[in-house]
């Protein structure tokens, strides 16, 4: 996967399932060929964004994807800061501040799909918008 590669996957997985309002590449930046780092907002509908922040090293990924409003709703995260759950490191934390274990592998690619849908599910995202 490469920089632009993975900036492509975030912004069409977005665009074409999520319905968003609109997308900025908030911050992009190459280490080296094989190290990299994205992060993208996404205004999912008036006033609620999700944040997609992908660190790419040599195949391995570390990721957050927030959904927020005036404040943060729910993370899907894998930082290794809650051993014991099922499916370590993955793992979502709520909006109560309950921290529960989550589908997610660490493969954007599968894992932005999920996101999509779980957000989809919680929040109806109905009207057709233009993205730019």
């Amino acid at each position: 996967m490469t920089l632009q590669s993975l900036l492509d996957l975030v912004v069409t997985t977005l665009r074409g399932d999520l319905r968003c309002e609109s997308i900025a590449d908030v911050e992009t930046q190459a280490f080296s060929e094989g190290k990299f780092f994205v992060k993208v907002r996404a205004q999912v509908r008036e006033e609620l964004f999700l944040q997609v922040r992908i660190y790419h090293n040599q195949g391995h990924y570390d990721y957050s994807y927030q959904l927020f409003a005036d404040r943060p709703l729910t993370r899907w995260d894998n930082k290794e800061d809650c051993p014991g759950l099922e499916n370590f490191p993955h793992h979502r934390h709520l909006p109560d501040a309950t921290i529960v274990a989550s589908s997610l592998r660490g493969d954007p690619a599968v894992d932005l799909p999920i996101i999509v849908r779980e957000i989809q599910e919680s929040i109806p995202v109905t009207k057709e918008v233009k993205c730019e």
